[in-house]
């Protein structure tokens, strides 16, 4: 948009925007899969292989519906994310906040960055949002079932994703990502960026934003015992410049944030176009 500033809003999904883990509402009910034997099985292969936990649990995922004979379609994954219950808020959220953000000058883009499946988060209500969705997937065989991943998005691999947004290459093939680019002729500042997450996978993201002049939100569920305590650590130990209850209603902390981040950006423009 012309003479609009550029501002994007970056997301964890599981803990963030949604209670829970996203596999657990729909494939693994579908499978009629306690959760808790799901995820102990999964640490149990990450822990005596030595493997990413990420993998370990796409593979169970494949090795439960194998068992349960039940073959899953990347159709099938999608529409296991109807099933995701978000946080107060969070549907009508992205409407209103853009809304507010126009009105001052800002136009917002939105991403989500999960290690969690992109099949399951593109059939969620508010996929449509997104600027883009990066989150781990799986590859399909000729019959159109899912059989090995095909992308696994984890800790430090999340960082990757911000700096596609921060140059531009938003496809997740486009290798020159890894080209020079001067800070000056990149589209999205990483200062222009804000993130939200509420566990370890983020905290490099929560880092590397917050030493770039960006901002960082630690999320967490209040309904979630020590949940506070592990988002406040996150704030003492500098990765996070607030801590905010997954609330995304108006009037809300972390609307009331981000509203003043965005009155912060239109302020800053109007001091530049004066002098």
């Amino acid at each position: 948009m012309k003479n609009f500033i550029n501002v994007v809003i970056c997301y964890d999904f599981d803990g963030t925007l949604a209670k829970g883990n996203m596999q657990e509402p729909g494939f693994l009910k579908k499978l009629g899969i306690p959760p808790k034997e799901f995820w102990k099985k999964s640490d149990t292969m990450a822990q005596e292989n030595k493997a990413d936990n990420n993998l370990c649990y796409m593979r169970c995922m494949l090795d439960e519906a194998k068992a349960k004979k039940i073959a899953f379609k990347r159709e099938d994954f999608v529409e296991c994310g109807k099933d995701i219950k978000f946080f107060p808020g969070v549907e009508k959220w992205f409407d209103r906040i853009n809304k507010y953000a126009l009105k001052k000058g800002i136009k917002l883009d939105h991403y989500l960055i999960s290690s969690g499946l992109q099949e399951i988060a593109e059939g969620t209500s508010i996929a449509p949002y997104f600027s883009k969705i990066y989150a781990s997937t799986f590859m399909y065989n000729e019959y159109g079932e899912a059989f090995w991943p095909a992308r696994v998005v984890d800790y430090t691999g999340k960082t990757q994703y911000l700096f596609r947004i921060n140059k531009g290459c938003l496809d997740t093939c486009d290798k020159s990502i890894n080209n020079h680019m001067p800070d000056d002729e990149r589209p999205i500042p990483f200062r222009l960026m804000i993130y939200l997450g509420d566990g370890d996978t983020d905290v490099p993201c929560m880092t590397m934003i917050k030493r770039c002049g960006g901002h960082c939100i630690a999320v967490y569920d209040p309904k979630q015992k020590n949940a506070e305590i592990k988002a406040q650590k996150y704030r003492n130990d500098g990765r996070a410049n607030i801590v905010a209850p997954a609330d995304y209603r108006s009037g809300k902390k972390i609307e009331m944030y981000i509203k003043s981040i965005i009155d912060y950006f239109a302020a800053e423009q109007k001091m530049q176009n004066i002098s």
